[in-house]
């Protein structure tokens, strides 16, 4: 069975996490995800060792990680391989994979030009 787990940065705001938290169900709903996860790197619970081995226990024999990150910097090239290496040698059992940031989606051009629509203030 397949586990998905959806990768933020984190806050330490706690709304901006659960705000990750109602994404990645939505995602499973949409998706059809019977097992899934919002992880995080820092600020937030829980961080991505933790997502693994709860979808392990729960058995997954597979994970999906899926960065909700809009561009490759720093820790999509840095840190989160290193994080997903480190899970790998302590799940070997697990395979784990990693899908591609949101960067160059064509969805995100749509949600950019219907976000410009719509008004939260006006400027000055």
């Amino acid at each position: 069975m397949t586990g998905y787990i959806v990768f933020a940065h984190g806050s330490s705001v706690e709304p901006a996490n659960e705000a990750v938290r109602v994404t990645a169900q939505r995602a499973a709903r949409r998706a059809g995800w019977e097992k899934f996860a919002a992880a995080f790197l820092g600020g937030g619970a829980p961080d991505l060792f933790a997502a693994v081995e709860q979808l392990a226990a729960d058995g997954a024999s597979r994970i999906v990680v899926v960065p909700y990150f809009l561009t490759l910097g720093l820790h999509l090239e840095r840190d989160l391989p290193a994080l997903i290496d480190e899970a790998r040698r302590a799940r070997p059992d697990v395979e784990i994979d990693l899908a591609p940031p949101l960067d160059g989606h064509p969805a995100l051009i749509e949600a950019l030009v219907d976000r410009s629509k719509q008004r939260l203030c006006r400027a000055r």
